[in-house]
């Protein structure tokens, strides 16, 4: 280009894409080989534009060699079934008691309608996804969760105890990318309702895994949830606690919260909650200087 022609918008535009990409570069780098599990919660599943786009990323990062897995969860689905079929959900302190009848639906809509519709969607962006539930090659083994400090006994609900990793890594080598529902099996061959943010902090800590990305519809951990400028954009495991400990973080954030704590503590690099509900929220993260979200970590600071 001669010097003094002048750059116009348009050519501003290209450099711009240009830039972001360079910006991807060193994180692409940093990342190449490795495991990233990504959770994908039920609620931030229900716009089907937005779930198209998480899929965009996680396909694409399984284009510039990283390895992701997908754990994912369905409650608003589970929900409307047991409704349509007139069984009535019952919860207790955030956990679903889970009876005969309602294992029955769990499994029907995780295992099978949403499990295979998401990787059918990945498949038509052009990645090799492998639907998988914990009953697969014995994936995700459990024991019964028992009765709970006020004798609540929760049903088909289980503790997971091992994870079948050599299959993930088998498919992740073989450039498949798992999408695993949240059930489990036991040694009898019984099925059993697993919260999804355990089994994906199981899973990531399994494979010693990267990073292990939570997909949520909010944008992480606030001081102050009324107020977005408290978001803590980085959390030492010490400060989460006595966040949970002084009632800062509260109801249901308390076990998505402790399931971050817990994987930073087994060996998982970094965890992250994001929200899923805005577009390309794992690439923002992953690819950008800024990123999104909280950041988990250790005591002793890290970069991103």
């Amino acid at each position: 280009m001669p010097k003094d022609q002048i750059v116009d918008n348009s050519d501003l535009h290209f450099i711009n894409k240009a830039n972001i990409l360079i910006e991807a570069l060193p994180y692409i780098q940093r990342l190449w080989g490795k495991t990233v599990v990504i959770k994908y919660g039920g609620n931030a599943m229900k716009n089907d534009d937005l779930t198209h786009k998480i899929l965009e990323d996680v396909t694409l990062l399984k284009y510039v060699g990283i390895n992701p897995i997908l754990v994912h969860g369905g409650g608003p689905e589970i929900n409307a079934m047991l409704s349509r079929v007139g069984v009535q959900s019952a919860f207790h302190n955030g956990l679903r008691i889970t009876d005969d009848a309602t294992m029955e639906i769990v499994q029907m809509v995780l295992a099978g309608k949403l499990n295979k519709n998401i990787a059918a969607q990945i498949g038509t962006l052009g990645g090799k996804a492998i639907g998988l539930c914990g009953k697969d090659a014995g994936l995700i083994r459990v024991t019964k969760k028992p009765p709970l400090e006020d004798g609540v006994d929760l049903g088909h609900v289980g503790d997971i105890v091992s994870v079948n990793t050599q299959l993930l890594r088998d498919l992740c080598e073989g450039e498949y990318i798992p999408v695993i529902s949240s059930v489990g099996v036991d040694a009898g061959g019984e099925s059993y309702n697993i919260n999804a943010d355990t089994a994906a902090a199981a899973i990531a800590t399994a494979l010693r895994a990267e990073k292990l990305i939570f997909l949520t519809d909010i944008d992480g951990v606030y001081l102050d949830p009324a107020d977005p400028s408290t978001l803590f954009p980085i959390l030492t495991v010490e400060r989460a606690r006595a966040l949970i400990a002084n009632g800062t973080i509260s109801g249901g954030m308390i076990p998505k919260v402790t399931s971050c704590i817990e994987a930073i503590e087994q060996g998982v690099r970094r965890v992250h909650i994001l929200n899923g509900t805005i577009p390309h929220p794992i690439i923002l993260e992953i690819f950008t200087d800024r990123g999104i979200g909280t950041m988990f970590e250790r005591e002793k600071p890290e970069t991103k």
